[in-house]
């Protein structure tokens, strides 16, 4: 069986992030695979495991320094990477998703496609849905429970409220994994070397076939802006609800 996992190098969500230009931020930044695509790693290379045969191939668009993210999952059990290079920093879902799909028909047939539910960064939660309408493949999102059943996946999602649902899907299929799948396991020393060995194929982002343009214009980037403090209205309900719509009406101008 072939597994691929498809893998985007965002920047740690401790990082301090800062704004470089109207469309940038600064990139010296701690950069780590996306915590949701590790949970498709784990279920790919915990099926592969068990089956005892195939391989497990991560994709990633991404710069040079994507590498690195791709060796950290090598660490976990992948067998070899894929990199579309890319230097744009926030490249739009549309056309991420076209390239990876690009990138896994010219390498071979998957049996099995697993993703993040969405990215630390962008957090567009787009990127499996085109993935499968490139691939011409079903698509599953928000995935927490994972099992084979000969060619069929059996998944679990939370659908809310304490609500779950189990069902089933043929493969070969796109499943966008979440919290809950499973536990990452963490590499060790030995896991670790062994992955700078392990091979990576590149290709270049303007060279694949793309039959679609970028949906992303990014005008301007901004940082969050810092809350005000809380306060404490005095009085009677009725006093302090009167001074409530007073600060909605005259300083905030939101009513």
């Amino acid at each position: 069986m072939r597994i691929y996992v498809c893998i985007k190098h965002v920047p740690d969500t401790a990082a301090n992030i800062k704004i470089d230009g109207d469309t940038g931020y600064n990139p010296e930044v701690k950069y780590v695979p996306n915590p949701y695509d590790e949970y498709g790693v784990e279920a790919a290379v915990q099926l592969n495991e068990t089956l005892g045969e195939g391989e497990v191939v991560a994709v990633c668009v991404g710069d040079k320094g994507a590498v690195n993210t791709l060796r950290a999952v090598m660490a976990m059990g992948v067998h070899r990477g894929i990199l579309v290079k890319n230097d744009t920093q926030l490249t739009g879902s549309r056309k991420t998703a076209a390239a990876l799909a690009a990138a896994i028909r010219a390498d071979g047939t998957p049996d099995l496609v697993f993703t993040g539910r969405q990215s630390v960064d962008s957090e567009g939660m787009q990127t499996p849905y085109w993935l499968g309408d490139d691939l011409g493949l079903p698509v599953a999102v928000n995935v927490s429970g994972f099992a084979m059943e000969g060619t069929c996946a059996v998944l679990e999602r939370e659908l809310g409220g304490g609500t779950r649902q189990v069902f089933s899907v043929d493969g070969p299929c796109v499943i966008g994994a979440t919290k809950g799948m499973n536990e990452p396991r963490f590499p060790k020393l030995p896991a670790i070397l062994k992955a700078k060995k392990k091979p990576i194929r590149e290709m270049d982002m303007s060279e694949l076939d793309l039959s679609c343009g970028n949906d992303l214009l990014l005008k301007q980037l901004e940082p969050v802006q810092e809350r005000s403090s809380a306060r404490i209205l005095p009085g009677s309900t009725a006093e302090a609800v009167e001074s409530l719509v007073r600060i909605l009406i005259e300083e905030e101008k939101v009513i």
